[in-house]
């Protein structure tokens, strides 16, 4: 794993995908957000992988046998304050976004900022948190243009 970049607390990992995106702008809106909902980010770190990459991580520490495009695992012990992993299978990101008839850059910033709600409280297992969880990401890619 090489880092690419780390700013304002947040890091960016490529395991085995590389998207190609601005990790500046990234780093600098996932930071807004944060501070928008009263968080403070001590440590986030994004590493982006492929499905299998992913799928050994569900199996192995959520007992899951099935892909997915993201896992997130709350290290945080303080109240609002964000410490967290982040991990993200780009090849799923790439599926969803034809599935979605959206453009690859778009649902990749909907699934960064996925993790993050998470690492803020909001849950996705419901469907009016899912519905809760959908309109805040909406709200957080109007931020991000």
């Amino acid at each position: 794993m090489e880092t690419s970049l780390s700013y304002n607390n947040i890091s960016f990992y490529n395991k085995n995908r590389r998207p190609k995106i601005n990790k500046d702008k990234v780093s600098s809106w996932l930071t807004n957000i944060s501070e928008r909902e009263g968080y403070k980010i001590i440590d986030l770190n994004y590493t982006f992988c492929n499905d299998d990459s992913l799928l050994e991580i569900n199996i192995q520490y959520l007992n899951h046998n099935y892909y997915t495009d993201i896992i997130t695992f709350d290290l945080s012990d303080v109240p609002r304050e964000i410490e967290g992993d982040i991990y993200i299978s780009i090849d799923r990101v790439k599926e969803n976004a034809k599935l979605n008839h959206s453009n690859f850059e778009i649902e990749l910033m909907r699934v960064i900022a996925h993790g993050l709600l998470h690492l803020m409280g909001y849950k996705d297992k419901t469907k009016a948190d899912s519905k809760r969880m959908r309109n805040k990401e909406e709200d957080c890619l109007l931020l991000f243009k």
